[in-house]
């Protein structure tokens, strides 16, 4: 497979993150192709938040499953909780997070 087919292919990632229960949002699934496909489609069928962001799927694919999110970058995760937590306000009922 060239470097360009890879480039291709799609990854995703998924977040936890328990208010009161954990002390930092946790990595609990990533992949690329089918198994990102896996994953979008998991989180479309149980209304979570998908948000497309290269850079940070770049940054928190260096993440292994099951390893809280490094003090390095709450910031970036923190913006990202924020617009879950918007989106919940602008369609209650309609969207959940963790």
């Amino acid at each position: 497979m060239s470097q360009k087919d890879n480039e291709k292919k799609k990854s995703a990632l998924s977040l936890q993150y328990k208010k009161g229960k954990n002390a930092a949002p946790r990595v609990t699934a990533k992949g690329q192709g089918w198994v990102a496909d896996k994953i979008i489609l998991m989180a479309k069928e149980n209304n979570i938040p998908i948000r497309e962001d290269k850079d940070l799927l770049n940054l928190l694919s260096e993440i292994d499953v099951g390893q809280e999110v490094p003090e390095s970058l709450y910031k970036v995760v923190a913006e990202l909780l924020a617009w879950v937590y918007q989106l919940n306000k602008e369609y209650p009922g309609s969207q959940k997070l963790g």
